[in-house]
């Protein structure tokens, strides 16, 4: 199988996506959980950038990725 996942950066504006994988610090890791953003969950890009806002579950979150923080998505196909 291959492992389309792409850097949540690379997502064009409105494009939708489902989360990967999450690598960072195990704090940060924890506090994007608790704001829903895990393995397997229905992300669209809002804004590129740093910060950038992204759609999930009907509400807008702003963060900023680093180097330290990577999230890989999945980007959503007409089939999926």
């Amino acid at each position: 199988m291959i492992d389309k996942a792409i850097p949540l950066s690379g997502l064009s504006v409105g494009q939708l996506a489902y989360v990967r994988r999450i690598s960072g610090h195990p704090d940060h890791v924890h506090r994007l959980e608790e704001f829903g953003l895990r393995g397997g969950t229905r992300v669209q890009m809002f804004r590129r950038g740093s910060p950038c806002i992204i759609r999930m579950a009907g509400n807008k979150v702003c963060f900023r990725a680093d180097d330290l923080l990577r999230i890989l998505v999945e980007p959503e196909t007409a089939s999926s």
